[in-house]
């Protein structure tokens, strides 16, 4: 599927497209896991779809009407309207508009089908183009009413963040990203609008990169979280991996955006028990500290007004310890993040829960502010300017 282009005062659903065909070049497409190890889904469309294995004859295995389909695993094969598909891996692509409904929510591109080796459940990705991909990507990560300066730095960021993830995982799985936060969050047609299309289509192509030790120039990874609190966070603290743009800027400007409630956040308690029940099941050798009875702070970044821990010691009964990155803690404690905000914060127990104080801003805070940027924005700057504030040293060229 083509780039889709918006012109200015249409409607999501009124795109124009220069030409009917999916034949952008297979490395422009992304491979997103909608759904992991389910059973069943229901699919819809508005335009009747085939079905054919990924390795096979061109010719489709089965054609179906336009409307709503099961789709179920039954005796190790996945059956599409009752009826059995002969693929383990399979392809189901709707004719044009490549519109297709996954258990209600609309995406563009196609859909793979994928057996797991249990037999009894099956993944769903989506197939899509970039440029569709990130339509899909940036109505859901910042607010389409935003300034349109700070809509495309975010378009260029979620476009060079996708192609690097892809780049440096997609080969060792058969999806490139996921549709969450894990990555970056994708709702496919219902995040679009004519703003985010504009964003889309004025940044077409559009990626940053950096120089490498070698001289080399690549891509990177453009991480972004909503709120910083006032400093960015250098990407070595939080991830582990050395980026020269990625080293942290003073950031002003995401306070007079952000809403207070968010910048400053409220106390979170979390019991003990489930705290290190989740720890010792994502990270199976802290079990040897038997039980968990201290989390104390072990680094941290100082930035004057700010403070965010980068490194907590967990102690166990018998004296032992270990050592976790703060925002492994933060996520394991808390995967959704939307109670742990961050790790500008304080730990304290608090009889027999743990209690985190003293909270500001909202995500990892590596890369660019989202709130900073739309701060940026509304002081004139470009999306150009923007990016290069948030990611120092870094250009902006074409991959197409």
């Amino acid at each position: 599927m083509p780039l889709l282009i918006i012109q200015p005062g249409c409607k999501p659903r009124e795109f124009v497209r220069p030409t009917p065909q999916m034949d952008i070049k297979p490395r422009f497409w992304i491979r997103v896991l909608l759904l992991d190890n389910v059973t069943d889904c229901t699919l819809e469309t508005a335009s009747p779809f085939s079905v054919t294995g990924i390795e096979s004859d061109p010719r489709p295995e089965l054609r179906g009407a336009a409307g709503t389909t099961k789709v179920e695993i039954s005796g190790g094969r996945i059956t599409i309207a009752g009826r059995p598909i002969t693929f383990d891996e399979l392809i189901a692509q709707p004719d044009d508009p490549h519109i297709f409904s996954l258990n209600g929510d609309a995406y563009r591109g196609k859909l793979e089908f994928r057996i797991n080796p249990d037999g009894c459940s099956f993944d769903v990705i989506n197939l899509v183009p970039l440029e569709p991909y990130l339509a899909g990507v940036v109505g859901a990560e910042m607010p389409d009413y935003w300034e349109p300066q700070a809509l495309k730095a975010q378009a260029i960021a979620a476009r060079t963040y996708c192609l690097y993830i892809k780049n440096r995982f997609g080969n060792k799985r058969h999806w490139d990203v996921t549709k969450t936060q894990a990555n970056q969050v994708y709702l496919g047609v219902k995040a679009e609008s004519a703003q985010v299309w504009n964003a889309v289509n004025d940044t077409y192509g559009q990626v940053l990169v950096c120089k490498h030790p070698d001289g080399t120039e690549d891509i990177f990874p453009t991480y972004y979280s909503s709120i910083c609190a006032g400093h960015t966070e250098n990407c070595k603290n939080v991830f582990g991996d050395s980026f020269d743009p990625l080293v942290g800027v003073d950031c002003p400007y995401c306070k007079d955006v952000a809403n207070w409630s968010l910048f400053f956040w409220p106390m979170a308690q979390f019991d003990k028990t489930s705290v290190q029940t989740n720890l010792f099941q994502k990270y199976s050798t802290l079990s040897r500290l038997g039980e968990i009875t201290n989390i104390v702070e072990a680094e941290k970044s100082d930035y004057g007004k700010l403070s965010r821990l980068t490194k907590v010691k967990l102690v166990g009964l018998d004296g032992k310890s270990d050592f976790l990155r703060a925002e492994d803690l933060r996520l394991t404690i808390d995967p959704t993040g939307q109670i742990l905000k961050s790790t500008n914060c304080r730990i304290v127990e608090w009889d027999n829960k743990w209690a985190f104080l003293s909270g500001r801003g909202w995500g990892h805070g590596v890369g660019m502010c989202q709130c900073g940027a739309q701060g940026l924005a509304r002081n004139g700057k470009t999306a150009e300017q923007i990016l290069s504030y948030y990611y120092p040293g870094s250009q902006i060229v074409n991959i197409y």
